[in-house]
């Protein structure tokens, strides 16, 4: 995902607070995750922790995997997705 549709998707959250409190609150730990995937990537490799290189890897992709998931789930009609026209291009 680009900034701009991360930029996008929260102010979506974030104007929908209210309507959608537990989907705010999914997406605020998806960027999290994003978050510690970016910041802990470079202590991890200065520490020499090996271990730790494929986790920073997968939370620099949540925001990924959490687009692909919803809109799966929403294609399927297992989950309706309200927010996906708020993507930008």
């Amino acid at each position: 995902m680009t900034l701009n549709q991360l930029r996008d998707l929260k102010r979506w959250h974030v104007s929908h607070r209210r309507d959608h409190p537990l989907e705010y609150q999914v997406f605020d730990g998806v960027l999290t995750l994003w978050l510690l995937g970016w910041v802990g990537l470079a202590p991890a490799l200065l520490l020499d922790q090996a271990a730790l290189v494929p986790l920073c890897l997968l939370g620099y992709l949540a925001p990924e995997f959490y687009r692909w998931l919803r809109v799966r789930l929403h294609r399927s009609a297992r989950l309706r997705c309200d927010w996906l026209g708020a993507l930008s291009s």
